[in-house]
């Protein structure tokens, strides 16, 4: 598999002819822009600096309101439960041949070679096992490589390879795609990996990810011309509480949710405008 940004002889990361490059820092800038946190600091430093003047006295408690509304654990749960697809049961799943796992859940920043470090969104590859033990997908494709600035010499395609072999499964079934930066690369190279691997791309295919990101995978994948049969996983939302805490306490959980939704809306919007979608 060959990609336009082989032929850069500067690191990866920085190439421009890596298409990854400028949506990747446009991305992390607007996601720094407009983050709740940057939001609610701009408002009430400004309210603060400004607070003789009448309109610096608004600003300053518009900025605490918002503060205490992306800090409510009830309002980020309700605003998940809209954007998060609802689970689906394994019985509910019709065979298939492949089940595409995306990557995002092991721990890059910590190198190992006898395990697997997950972060949160581990069940995106238990779930996947499951799936295949169940008999619902033959063969598990793993599509994730090591982001733009590894510190890991590992991807991540090749760490949940390894957990798959130690918890029995048979190597010849899982397939891995470690050249990927992005979703639409994801989608893209595992097109291109299944094409080189003499697989019928015209079937339809088992997609696993994070319910949160499910509507962009999906999109994507849509995209490139795959059809897919969703089956979202990592769910942060949960079941609606209405006791105290819940309703009143304020949570630093809620405002890290919140942030979370902000970077995939952005990551959507720029996603469109650079043709992904």
């Amino acid at each position: 598999m060959r990609h336009e940004f082989e032929n850069c002889t500067i690191p990866f990361f920085l190439c421009p002819a890596n298409p990854s490059f400028m949506f990747f820092y446009l991305s992390q800038f607007l996601s720094f822009l407009a983050m709740p946190l940057t939001l609610v600091l701009i408002l009430i430093l400004s309210g603060a600096i400004y607070y003789r003047k009448k309109w610096g006295k608004k600003i300053l408690w518009l900025g605490i309101a918002l503060l205490l509304f992306f800090t409510n654990p009830f309002l980020s749960n309700l605003a998940l439960l809209a954007w998060e697809p609802d689970f689906k049961s394994f019985e509910e799943i019709e065979t298939h041949e492949i089940g595409i796992v995306l990557t995002g859940v092991t721990n890059l920043s910590k190198t190992a070679y006898d395990r697997t470090f997950f972060n949160k969104g581990a069940d995106r590859i238990t779930h996947a096992l499951q799936l295949y033990r169940m008999g619902k997908i033959k063969k598990i494709l793993i599509t994730g490589g090591q982001g733009l600035n590894p510190v890991n010499p590992q991807s991540e395609a090749e760490l949940l390879q390894r957990f798959l072999i130690m918890t029995g499964m048979p190597e010849e079934d899982i397939w891995i795609e470690d050249q990927s930066k992005n979703t639409a690369q994801n989608a893209q190279f595992t097109k291109e990996f299944l094409a080189q691997k003499g697989i019928d791309t015209n079937q339809e295919f088992v997609l696993i990810t994070s319910a949160f990101h499910m509507y962009r995978a999906q999109a994507c994948f849509d995209k490139v011309g795959l059809k897919t049969e969703t089956f979202p996983t990592d769910y942060y939302s949960h079941d609606v509480k209405y006791d105290i805490p819940s309703l009143l306490f304020p949570d630093s959980f809620s405002l890290e949710y919140w942030t979370k939704l902000f970077k995939e809306w952005l990551g959507i919007l720029v996603y469109k405008l650079a043709g992904y979608l």
